[in-house]
């Protein structure tokens, strides 16, 4: 079942139906994560994207801190699929992470073109170590001034 399908822009999903939805204890791992270490709330937010036959369109759940997105999670049947945006002022730091990162996000880092503002990485997690690589890439996120 498409997600966008199941909960259109008149009924938000809860947290209960959006964990029951994606089945991932990494996508508990990484909300509790994201809330625990940078004390933030998700909030939820409606896309009626079409690009990609709907691959972003339906709810999706943001992390901002001090204004900036962090990352942006679409669940998907039995895995989640996240945005991550890698800044310019990060690219540096992030390319110096990639060769311990799995291959799995090091191809994803090549292969993602970078813009005038630098590269959106979507991850479709469903490893704990590709889970581990978003942590240290959101730390980056976080962490550079």
């Amino acid at each position: 079942m498409n997600w966008s399908e199941l909960y259109d822009n008149s009924q938000e999903p809860t947290e209960k139906q959006i964990n029951e939805f994606v089945e991932s204890s990494l996508w508990e791992d990484l909300d509790t994560y994201l809330q625990q270490t940078y004390n933030i709330k998700p909030t939820l937010f409606y896309s009626n994207c079409s690009m990609d036959k709907g691959y972003w369109k339906g709810w999706n759940i943001k992390y901002k801190k001090s204004g900036k997105a962090l990352c942006t999670l679409y669940p998907k049947q039995g895995y989640i699929l996240l945005l991550l945006p890698i800044g310019i002022r990060q690219m540096g730091e992030a390319e110096l992470l990639m060769p311990t990162c799995t291959e799995y996000t090091q191809n994803l880092f090549k292969e993602s073109p970078v813009g005038r503002t630098g590269k959106s990485l979507a991850f479709e997690i469903s490893d704990g170590d590709v889970l581990f690589d978003i942590k240290r890439l959101i730390d980056i996120r976080v962490n550079t001034k």
